[in-house]
């Protein structure tokens, strides 16, 4: 079987490609046996058995013969032909191939492109009860993907497969309900949903229920570390990200360093950018390991370069103090502008006061500004510099100030 879709926002393959049971009398034999033979690994024998079944019409024959072409058993890889003959047995109504005609619509895998076809054949394949196709269907309504988007039709999809058990149906059914997706939000209902999910393993469900305990409906540090840990366990990043902040802040469990730090590892070193921020700061200061500027220079650099805001933050206090190698104010610049770009408060300040004091251009109108925007978040000494500053500015030069404040808008993270 074929799959395009695991979770809402990430897709993956999730089911494996089989064949389907016998369900005509009449060919039952020669099916057996070609299920044998392929059980047996001579894709040769099994072909020269399925073949002639599916030229005659056999609907499973022409399904298990897509199957063939579609892995390359007995025959070269040929999605083209594999298309062909799903559409052959999908014609006579056969849900596995409308399933997996679909796919192929959907990735264009031997046919060209084409959403909405995979949308029509996954509502044939969906209408006959089959999970997948019930569930890629729900996927495709929440994007809008191939059909006019439509969260009504996406949670009676998802609830059909979700009734059925499937898991991946009732972890984004508890997204659309802690959402407020196309319903009221309900987070009972979420947590509800996610539960069922995580109870079979999902790790994504297990993540999110950890979540919902940690952000209090209702808040238990306890239950919030053991769903963590589950989904962790499993390599979720997020998960692991999350455990080691606890470990770290002694939320839920006895506070721990080594602990936080090894999870904290586990993230970063699969790109989570969150994780290698929070590794740098462990490493600045030293907590749970030997202090070492150059680590944390290492994992801040990681996490700045997608964009972690807190990262360039302190990368730009780092290079602006010398921590790791000698001051460069040039670098800090860099640094908190990106952060400051981004909105973030701290990165503004600490921009403006670089401007203000010459630590690199002196440059009192965008000090002014940059102390402006921090100070329009609360940053509390703020108000109290750009005073400072003004002092040194004209009435022009204030007014310019204020006009790039007023004017300016938060960049993107590259």
């Amino acid at each position: 079987m074929l799959s395009h879709y695991a979770k809402l926002l990430r897709a993956m393959l999730t089911a494996p490609i089989m064949l389907v049971a016998v369900s005509e009398a009449a060919v039952a034999g020669p099916l057996e046996d070609a299920f044998a033979a392929q059980e047996k690994g001579d894709f040769a024998t099994a072909l020269q058995l399925i073949r002639p079944l599916a030229e005659h019409g056999s609907a499973d024959a022409q399904y298990n013969l897509g199957i063939m072409y579609f892995t390359g058993q007995g025959v070269p890889k040929d999605s083209a032909e594999a298309a062909k003959w799903f559409r052959l047995a999908a014609d006579q109504g056969d849900a596995a191939s409308q399933y997996n005609l679909a796919v192929l619509y959907f990735s264009g895998a031997g046919l060209p492109q084409n959403q909405s076809e995979a949308a029509k054949w996954y509502g044939l394949a969906a209408k006959q009860g089959y999970i997948n196709a019930q569930f890629n269907l729900a996927v495709m309504y929440q994007r809008g993907d191939g059909v006019a988007q439509n969260h009504g039709e996406a949670i009676k999809w998802f609830r059909l497969a979700a009734d059925k058990g499937y898991a991946p149906a009732q972890y984004n059914l508890g997204l659309m309900y802690g959402n407020g997706e196309g319903i009221s939000q309900n987070y009972a209902e979420a947590i509800k949903w996610y539960r069922l999910a995580a109870d079979q393993g999902d790790a994504d469900a297990q993540y999110s229920l950890g979540l919902r305990y940690h952000e209090g409906v209702p808040q238990n540090y306890s239950e919030a570390v053991k769903w963590f840990r589950l989904a962790a366990d499993q390599g979720h990043t997020s998960a692991s990200y999350t455990l080691g902040v606890m470990y770290n802040l002694g939320q839920g469990v006895a506070q721990n360093y080594a602990e936080g730090s090894k999870w904290l590892r586990l993230a970063a070193d699969q790109g989570n950018a969150k994780g290698q921020f929070n590794l740098g700061v462990v490493y600045e200061h030293g907590d749970g390991v030997p202090q070492d500027y150059g680590e944390a220079l290492k994992w801040y650099h990681l996490a700045a370069n997608q964009g972690d805001a807190s990262a360039q933050l302190n990368l730009g206090v780092m290079s602006r103090d010398g921590k790791g190698g000698p001051k460069n104010y040039a670098d800090a610049i860099k640094w908190f502008r990106l952060a400051a770009d981004q909105g973030l408060a701290l990165a503004q300040f600490n921009l403006g006061l670089m401007y203000a004091n010459g630590l690199g251009p002196q440059d009192y109108v965008q000090a002014h500004m940059w102390l402006s925007l921090s100070a329009t978040q609360g940053t509390q000494d703020a108000p109290k510099n750009r005073e400072i500053v003004e002092r040194h500015m004209t009435t022009a030069e204030i007014a310019e100030a204020r006009g790039l404040a007023r004017d300016w808008k938060p960049k993107p993270s590259r």
